[in-house]
């Protein structure tokens, strides 16, 4: 057992989700001493990212937590006779229905290993090979799922790493690493251009590109290191509440972004971009200049809504789609805006959040590029450890794979004085913060959970190629039977640093109305196909192909209020896991309530000292506190505001 804890802090969380993390951060940067624990090996939570052998990993922890049984709990003893327990939960529920499926051909080798591992990976994983894919229907049903299958030979995990190391990142890509060339039998490392000179002529033969283009299981395995693959797929609204808290807290120094470079659209069983800001509407050749007019008025009306509420007077108790029949838009027109930019359904929004969504689009367009969005390099995961830096820049401490075993009560006041953890140590504190996959179900009986459905793809090309092979974008799909709901797809490039180069890494995600994959298998038999041996060689193939798919069901309590959950003690704090939006603001509301229940009247997430106003007593205040410096946005090099497009007034002309 590693030194005991300190026996008394202020504030306690359990859990390193982001709205926890947010949470930690602010209490340590108030001068709260703040423990932070986790039970599981890596930081987020349901917010995590891994990398391809840490996500088999997580699939393997996943089924052998739903195996556990609660042995008889060994701190009772411990309970004193004023005192009752809160018994915390070993399983996470949270999590459903996982499956996944490879179409890459399986030609793993003993010694092929992920890059830069240290450990050898082997996987067990739900195949669907060449003939069998071209033969069969698109996911076969005599294939077994993960969920019910052996997983003895998934890889283990690679810890993520912590706060310490973990988000110093930056956009460089690593090169120089050897890529396999496989052919229907072997898969050996191939030579560098160096090594083959004396022997291949320089010049390209075009009919042996498609087997260099070939993306085997092995190398999907040996460059695993390159994935970075999200649990929950979102993106950052570039004027959003997690953009100003990243910029007021100086956070954003321990992560980079890139902008969202395209919004397309499913229309007709096509793929097309839409124009979304001013440049992108008078050159889009898919409007008439009549269409143009059209959208450009009613976007400038959208911007100042509020300021003329007769346009949209009685128009408040129907949909934003009946609204939208309205105006003086066409068809056409009604579908972008409906889709694109509001991002919304024809049931889903009345005519005000309708407005609402436009206007936020809007808003935020041209702050850091062509469209409103920006991603985190290296995947969402790394949101949650950047404010975990920041509480043990200032104090924090972390201890991951720390169990807590109950929450202690004093019968008296009704009040939590301590936690008893997986050691048996009493630790005391003033207030508990508890992400809610923690609580037993006998804490939430009343609770009724949403479920989000979630699919991870990762294909070979791009779902509308240009000429760029670096597209960053966003889709959106409708629903197209009733009781069903709108499919969003993210696709990522390797620029992102979320997949190996030659690949792409697909999100796709819906509230769910059934299983995931009854929620998100039609909508991915119509942007892609199964990779198969027989269509390698028909480059004629417009859409793209997948290499390997993963779908599971997470559990949405993003609108589970405290009243929820039963005789909760008032200084236990309940954070809930991911909602179905795209952006982040909801964890951040959240975060900021719960602190002002903490701290109350106190600044949330100020800037850190200037290093001249920094006055040491001892070794109180960390090193590196003493090197950050409140940066205004226009002087960020991560958060430079854009001047391409102009201010918003301007896109909206």
């Amino acid at each position: 057992m590693a030194d005991t804890l300190p026996s008394e802090f202020d504030v306690i969380v359990i859990g390193t989700g982001l709205p926890e993390s947010i949470v930690a951060a602010a209490c340590s940067r108030s001068g709260r001493r703040v423990l932070h624990v986790d039970s599981r090996s890596y930081y987020g939570g349901n917010w995590a990212s891994f990398s391809f052998s840490g996500l088999l990993s997580w699939l393997k922890e996943y089924q052998e937590n739903s195996d556990i049984v609660n042995d008889s709990p060994v701190w009772q003893d411990q309970i004193l006779e004023n005192e009752e327990a809160i018994a915390l939960s070993r399983k996470d529920k949270t999590i459903q229905h996982v499956e996944v499926f490879c179409y890459a051909s399986q030609d793993l080798h003993e010694d092929v290993e992920e890059a830069g591992a240290l450990q050898k990976n082997h996987a067990l994983v739900t195949s669907a090979n060449s003939t069998e894919a071209a033969d069969s229907a698109f996911l076969p049903t005599e294939h077994e799922p993960l969920s019910t299958m052996s997983c003895e030979m998934l890889t283990e995990q690679t810890p993520s790493s912590g706060p310490e190391n973990a988000l110093e990142v930056n956009g460089a890509e690593v090169t120089g690493e050897k890529e396999n060339h496989c052919d229907d039998k072997t898969c050996v490392p191939s030579t560098s251009a160096e090594d083959m000179s004396e022997n291949v002529p320089i010049a390209e033969d075009t009919t042996e590109q498609p087997k260099k283009n070939r993306i085997t299981y092995s190398q999907i395995i040996k460059e695993g290191r390159r994935f970075n693959i999200d649990l929950v797929s979102k993106l950052l609204y570039s004027r959003g509440l997690l953009i100003d808290l990243l910029i007021k807290s100086n956070v954003s120094r321990y992560a980079e972004f890139k902008n969202i470079t395209r919004i397309l659209a499913f229309r007709e069983g096509q793929v097309e971009q839409v124009p979304c800001s001013r440049a992108d509407v008078f050159n889009s050749k898919q409007l008439t200049m009549v269409e143009k007019r059209m959208l450009m008025k009613f976007l400038t009306f959208c911007m100042e809504y509020e300021k003329y509420p007769d346009e949209y007077k009685g128009y408040e108790e129907i949909t934003f789609y009946e609204y939208l029949k309205t105006q003086k838009l066409t068809p056409n027109l009604q579908y972008i805006v409906l889709h694109s930019i509001a991002m919304t359904s024809e049931t889903a929004s009345s005519t005000i959040d309708g407005l609402k969504a436009t206007k936020n689009f809007l808003h935020c367009l041209g702050r850091y590029g062509n469209t409103p969005f920006l991603f985190p390099l290296y995947g969402q995961g790394e949101l949650p450890q950047c404010f975990c830096r920041m509480c043990a820049v200032f104090g924090g401490i972390y201890c991951l794979r720390h169990s807590v075993q109950c929450l202690v009560v004093d019968k008296e006041s009704r009040k939590c004085k301590a936690i008893i953890d997986q050691f048996g140590q009493r630790i005391i504190s003033e207030h508990f913060l508890v992400e809610d996959s923690y609580f037993s179900e006998n804490m939430y009986s009343r609770v009724q959970y949403r479920q989000i459905s979630r699919a991870v793809l990762i294909t070979d090309r791009s779902v509308l190629k240009t000429d760029s092979d670096q597209q960053i974008s966003i889709l959106t799909v409708p629903a197209e039977e009733p009781g069903t709901f709108a499919v969003r797809v993210i696709e990522l490039c390797s620029s992102t640093m979320t997949c190996m180069k030659g690949t792409y890494l697909v999100h796709l995600t819906c509230t769910s109305s059934k299983t995931a994959r009854e929620d998100l298998e039609p909508v991915v038999q119509k942007l892609f196909i199964p990779y198969t041996e027989m269509e390698i060689e028909n480059e004629q193939v417009e859409k793209p192909r997948i290499l390997w798919a993963l779908y599971f069901n997470m559990r949405d309590s993003s609108d589970i209020s405290r009243s929820c959950y039963n005789d909760l003690p008032s200084n236990v704090y309940v954070c809930s896991g991911p909602d179905c939006g795209l952006g982040n603001d909801n964890a951040v509301k959240q975060a900021e309530t719960l602190f002002q229940e903490i701290c109350p009247n106190e600044d949330f997430c100020p800037p850190p000292p200037n290093p001249e106003d920094i006055v040491l007593d001892g070794d109180s205040l960390q090193p590196e506190a003493s090197e950050s410096s409140a940066i205004p946005e226009a002087n960020s090099e991560t958060f430079k505001e854009s001047t391409n497009l102009g201010n918003l007034e301007e896109s909206s002309e």
